[in-house]
C-alpha cells in the first residue's frame, strides 16, 4: 500500500492557499492621515484679518517707493486671481529694490502660506517684525503667520506663545476722562 499525502490528493487545496496569500496582499492599504487643520487660504484669511482687527493708535506706514507700491498692487490683483506665482515674482522684484521692507516681507510671507511653503513663510514674517515698529496691523499679521504656521505643524504651545504676541502688537489708546 502506497502512502499519500491529503495535501496532494486534493489539488484545489494549494490553488486555495494560493488565492488566500494574493487576497492578503491585495488589501487597500491604510489611508494616509489628512491633515488637520484649515486650508492654506483660511489660514492667509486669519493673518489678514488679524490686521484688520488690530484697533492701535500707532500704525506705521513709512514711505515707499511709488515702483514698490504698483508692484504690491499687481501682486493682490494677481492673489486675488489665484496666480500664486505671479504673485510671488512681482513681491520677489519688490524685495530686490528694497529687501527692508516690513510689509513687502510680510505680503510675500502670506503668499508662501499660500503656496504651502510654510518654511519661507515663518522666515519671512519673522524678517517683517524684525524690522518693522513691532506694533499695530502689520505686528499682528507678522504673528498670526506665526500662530497658524504653528497650529499647522500640532504645535499647540508654540502656537499659543505666538498668539500672546498678537494681543502684544496692539498698542492702546489713553482714556481720557
Amino acid at each position: 500500500m502506497q502512502f499519500r499525502s491529503p495535501v496532494f490528493r486534493t489539488p484545489l487545496l494549494p490553488a486555495a492557499m494560493a488565492a488566500a496569500l494574493l487576497a492578503a496582499c491585495a488589501q487597500p492599504a491604510p489611508e494616509a492621515p489628512k491633515p488637520t487643520g484649515k486650508s492654506n487660504v483660511a489660514m492667509v484669511a486669519e493673518i489678514q484679518a488679524a490686521g484688520e482687527r488690530d484697533k492701535s493708535v500707532i500704525n506705521v506706514h513709512p514711505l515707499i517707493d511709488p515702483g514698490i507700491t504698483a508692484l504690491q498692487a499687481a501682486a493682490r490683483d494677481d492673489e486675488r486671481n489665484g496666480q500664486y506665482d505671479a504673485a510671488a515674482a512681482k513681491l520677489d522684484m519688490a524685495l530686490k529694490r528694497n529687501p527692508e521692507s516690513p510689509d513687502v516681507l510680510q505680503d510675500r510671507a502670506e503668499l508662501a502660506v499660500y503656496m504651502g511653503n510654510y518654511e519661507l513663510a515663518s522666515k519671512l514674517a519673522q524678517q517683517s517684525w524684525s524690522l518693522g515698529s513691532k506694533q499695530g496691523p502689520l505686528c499682528a499679521r507678522n504673528w498670526q503667520t506665526i500662530v497658524e504656521i504653528r497650529q499647522h505643524a500640532n504645535d499647540a504651545a508654540g502656537a499659543e506663545a505666538a498668539n500672546k504676541n498678537v494681543e502684544a502688537c496692539r498698542e492702546p489708546g489713553i482714556q481720557r476722562f
